[in-house]
């Protein structure tokens, strides 16, 4: 994305009137197979991918162990549901401050060390939630939690998708996106599991959650940093040398973090409005999801009266639409664009929502798989559209921090949903519990939700099909400069010197021709 897109009423007039007919597929978009483009990924590809998905599916999993017992928790503590449902809110609004410090730190040191510095809190703080004892103490717990849990997708995504050819980013964005639902899925097998089964209860669920953290900390630490960090890294070190040596300067161990500091002050000025926008539309995606999944399952246990096998069959069955959903959603975005797909998903989830929160027997099945497809849809191309919007400077940080703050705005969705819909009572259960009109609240919100998103996708950017070319084919030259042995540290100082990547392939192929011919010649004098 160009930078100072916004800024003037001629450049907002002539962007509005651009909105319609930027929707159009590019003419020379085409889809290709999926299997030959995952053949295109070589095994450092794969790895990063794999370890950044995997640390985001068990982000997912640990924030649902909260949604997921609502009803147990509230039990034993002696207070309501909506109460309780304040432990998804504060984790959600404490996760732009773990975004902002550790995106930061991510786009200076590298993604590997923060994301294994937030994984280590993840076992100390599922821990800590199942030893709580009051609400109180468990509300902090999660607060804590939230902050671990906004510093780590910035550096997970980063991790597992800026390594990618190109052609492979809409699809395994979706993929990496739906490591959330996948996420979900296993809470919800694991509740079933645990939960009605132990004598801890609602506990277990927690204790058991810190325990996979430790292997994803593990296979972490056996991986590289990321290839396009350390060209990052080396291209700004080198351009900012460039520029103290050309004032008179010298060097000193400090360029690199003044380097940092230019560019990150730099791409902020020309980009606050861009930045702004992505906050904005975040904020609809992350009432989406939240707004959809983390109250739903008291409304089954609750209003529907379903039992804890029925919640979890049907929980599972949603997350694997999501799955599908985002997967296939996310495809389709490198054809059509990626604002008209989520569009056209936003549609078909409106449609969809009746059925969502109607029905009060296991049709839900149906309309909850086909609702979650269109959730997880919509969210398929974010991961890769916040990269594509983000300037490269501030990528980890940007993307990240904009994702928290629209959780920030969201965070009390599903407070909200909790003490409105308990102020429409329904008639009581057979045994005398209370029940709550939670699904009429969940459709009308998630209806809102829809249309909120119809319209800022509408409104808002994204890169041309010109710029993914471009973006294309450096991701293919940078490749093929790796593969004839190109350091990453050379190719960051050649674009430092303004040196585009087909010039730098064109200049190491003339060395190594030389250098062949050289090594001739002394062969053959040799046997000479």
């Amino acid at each position: 994305m160009a930078a100072g897109w916004f800024y003037s009423p001629s450049q907002i007039g002539r962007y509005l009137l651009s909105r319609p007919t930027s929707l159009r597929p590019p003419r020379n978009a085409r889809a290709g197979n999926p299997i030959r483009i995952l053949r295109q990924l070589d095994r450092h590809q794969w790895l990063m991918f794999v370890v950044g998905w995997i640390g985001w599916m068990w982000d997912a999993f640990d924030f649902f162990t909260v949604s997921l017992t609502i009803t147990e928790i509230a039990k034993e503590f002696k207070v309501k549901n909506s109460d309780v449902s304040w432990g998804l809110t504060v984790t959600l609004m404490l996760r732009s401050v773990g975004a902002l410090i550790f995106g930061s730190i991510s786009d200076r040191y590298g993604r590997k060390w923060p994301m294994i510095f937030n994984l280590g809190l993840f076992i100390i703080l599922e821990l800590a939630s199942g030893f709580c004892t009051t609400l109180p103490q468990f509300l902090g717990v999660r607060s804590l939690y939230g902050i671990a849990m906004g510093g780590l997708f910035g550096p997970a995504a980063a991790t597992a998708l800026e390594d990618l050819p190109y052609e492979a980013r809409g699809l395994l964005s979706g993929l990496f996106e739906q490591g959330y639902a996948i996420g979900y899925l296993l809470a919800a097998i694991f509740y079933r599991a645990l939960v009605p089964t132990t004598s801890h209860g609602w506990r277990s669920l927690f204790w058991f959650g810190a325990g996979p953290p430790v292997l994803i900390i593990i296979f972490r630490l056996m991986l590289p940093e990321t290839n396009y960090f350390q060209v990052t890294k080396a291209e700004r070190e080198a351009r900012h040398k460039a520029d103290v040596l050309a004032a008179g300067g010298t060097e000193s161990k400090s360029n690199s973090l003044r380097a940092f500091w230019r560019e990150s002050s730099k791409a902020l000025k020309q980009n606050w409005v861009l930045l702004i926008y992505m906050v904005v539309l975040m904020t609809g995606f992350n009432s989406c999801s939240h707004g959809s999944q983390d109250f739903y399952p008291t409304f089954l246990k609750d209003t529907v009266r379903m039992s804890a096998t029925k919640t979890t069959v049907i929980t599972v069955v949603g997350q694997i639409g999501a799955l599908l959903g985002g997967t296939t959603i996310g495809y389709l975005s490198s054809v059509t664009g990626r604002r008209l797909t989520m569009m056209c998903a936003a549609v078909a989830g409106a449609a969809i929502v009746p059925a969502y929160v109607l029905p009060r027997n296991l049709s839900l099945i149906a309309s909850v798989f086909f609702e979650q497809f269109f959730v997880g849809g919509i969210w398929g191309p974010i991961p890769v559209h916040l990269i594509e919007l983000s300037p490269p400077a501030l990528r980890s940080l940007i993307v990240g921090l904009t994702y928290q703050l629209g959780n920030l705005a969201s965070s009390a969705s599903a407070t909200i949903q909790g003490v409105i819909g308990e102020r429409y009572l329904l008639p009581p259960a057979a045994n005398g519990t209370k029940r709550f009109a939670y699904g009429k609240v969940i459709g009308i919100f998630m209806g809102a939700v829809w249309v909120y998103l119809l319209l800022f996708l509408f409104l808002g950017p994204e890169m041309s099909q010109e710029e993914r070319e471009v973006e294309a084919e450096a991701a293919m030259q940078f490749e093929r400069l790796r593969a004839q042995g190109v350091s990453l540290t050379e190719i960051g100082a050649s674009r430092a010197k303004g040196q585009n990547l087909a010039e730098l392939e064109t200049e190491f192929a003339h060395r190594n021709a030389k250098g062949d011919h050289e090594k001739g010649l002394v062969a053959e004098h040799i046997e000479g």
